[in-house]
């Protein structure tokens, strides 16, 4: 039951930050009426993500092609930074990699066991 509650709280995240990511560009709707249409498919798929870590790692590709998008129309991210989007297509497959891989928990990441319970050296 420890294993699911610490997955359950990751992809509670993940799935958050998949849809805030999802809607990023809502505010310079740069791409007119298919802004919407994509933060609708984002937003789907990032609640499918709250129970798994592939939607998840899907959420972050498709946001790695609306990034793609934007950058090749010249509507960036943040408008006084040019090569926003690209910076984020380029950072968000790595994301995207680690979700579909099934991310590592924070104990492991770090690389830190368990501890173990003494054993009894009058024991075999």
């Amino acid at each position: 039951m420890g294993a699911f509650r610490r997955n359950s709280r990751g992809l509670v995240t993940g799935g958050g930050m998949v849809a805030g990511a999802g809607a990023a560009y809502l505010s310079g709707g740069g791409l007119g009426g298919w802004e919407f249409a994509f933060t609708a498919l984002v937003t789907y798929v990032a609640f499918r993500g709250l129970d798994s870590w592939t939607f998840i790692g899907i959420g972050w590709l498709l946001h790695t092609a609306w990034d793609v998008v934007h950058h090749l129309k010249g509507s960036p991210l943040i408008p006084f930074a040019h090569n926003s989007s690209l910076g984020c297509a380029i950072c968000d497959p790595v994301i995207a990699l680690w979700c579909l891989r099934g991310p590592p928990s924070p104990r492991e990441l770090l690389h830190i066991k368990r501890p173990t319970a003494p054993q009894d050296p009058a024991t075999p």
